[in-house]
């Protein structure tokens, strides 16, 4: 079954909801880990931890490969890319508005000058 590009992006922003979960993407930012590595630093059990990286997966933020006796995880960004192509057309708004803003702002300035200067 194939998964639309929303589906996609639901599923990433849900697995990106948890805090624990970002946590986890934080640290695979610097290289694989496995399970044990990574409950480490959260003080879960690994039950749990397998539980958010299974959502991590679901969402395609996280691939498992397998080493021997380890299976440690991969951070996939390709999710990550497209929730940043997702947003661009925001950020694009958001940056107008503001250079808007900063025009306005920009103009009361000069009034305010041109003001002071007339009341001396």
């Amino acid at each position: 079954m194939a998964m639309n590009a929303a589906d996609a992006l639901s599923l990433t922003f849900q697995a990106l909801a948890d805090p624990t979960r970002r946590g986890i993407l934080a640290r695979l930012v610097s290289g694989d880990a496995d399970v044990s590595q990574l409950m480490k630093p959260f003080g879960l059990s690994q039950p749990t931890i397998s539980k958010h990286l299974k959502v991590l997966e679901r969402a395609g933020l996280v691939a498992r490969s397998r080493d021997a006796q380890r299976r440690p995880r991969t951070l996939v960004t390709a999710p990550l890319r497209d929730v940043d192509r997702w947003l661009e057309s925001y950020r694009r708004s958001w940056e107008a508005q503001f250079a808007s803003l900063d025009d306005y702002l920009a103009g009361m300035q000069r009034k305010g000058k041109s003001r002071g200067r007339k009341s001396r």
